[in-house]
């Protein structure tokens, strides 16, 4: 049997910070294993738009713990992840 590919992606582009495992499964698609997701809407709602200076102190603020629960909740370990994938752009300076 074919070893099943397990990615995690981590995406801090915008008002989101936010990461997922996923694995391959038998057919070739994939199974979300974890998706968590930390909004900023509510930090950004007040100036009609996305503070970028805003949005990079909430991305430092949150990542760990977003990074941490997806694995947790994947139940998944760093030494079984094959593959990460993370935003590069356009986003934050």
């Amino acid at each position: 049997m074919k070893e099943k590919i397990t990615f995690w992606g981590i995406e801090t582009s915008c008002d989101e910070t936010a990461a997922a495992v996923i694995r391959e499964n038998d057919n070739g698609t994939a199974d979300i294993l974890s998706n968590i997701v930390s909004s900023q809407i509510d930090e950004h709602k007040e100036f009609g738009g996305v503070v970028p200076e805003l949005a990079a102190r909430a991305h430092l603020e949150n990542i760990d713990f977003i990074i941490n629960k997806s694995l947790k909740d994947s139940k998944i370990s760093l030494k079984e992840i094959d593959g990460v994938a993370a935003t590069a752009g356009p986003g934050l300076i």
